[in-house]
């Protein structure tokens, strides 16, 4: 596949996890697909459905831009800023629930995916999920 073909996949496979577009992975992800960020480990694309479909509630009015892809043979690189407004509960755990403070939020990070013909195979994506904490309890 050609790098422009690849960088958007990239592009459509990041939309497509943040937006919890799960239906659309199947076409951008293979089937034994592995991969990690700060909050989530998957080893295949039902893991990975499950993932994306099981976003929480507490962001709204989601949106990312990606501001660029670099393809180099079998692997791409992709920085992103992802914005959302903060509207829901965030549960961090049983006992733990961070309250709404309707502010906007924003979060960048870069994905390396690794390809397997025209689908990511793999991929890692890196964030500082601190930096979305901070957000979250600034008042």
């Amino acid at each position: 596949m050609a790098q422009n073909g690849r960088a958007g996949v990239v592009e459509r496979a990041l939309e497509a996890c943040v937006t919890g577009n799960a239906g659309a992975l199947p076409e951008l992800f293979t089937g034994n697909v592995s991969g990690w960020s700060p909050n989530m480990m998957v080893g295949s694309l039902d893991e990975l459905t499950e993932a994306v479909g099981a976003r929480d509630e507490s962001l709204s009015d989601v949106s990312i831009q990606v501001h660029g892809v670099d393809v180099v043979g079998d692997r791409a690189y992709a920085e992103y800023i992802i914005s959302a407004v903060f509207s829901g509960p965030f549960p961090i755990g049983d006992d733990i629930v961070i309250d709404p403070n309707g502010r906007e939020l924003t979060l960048g990070g870069v994905i390396a995916a690794d390809f397997t013909g025209d689908k990511i195979s793999s991929f890692r994506n890196y964030f500082d999920d601190v930096t979305l904490l901070v957000q979250m309890l600034a008042e």
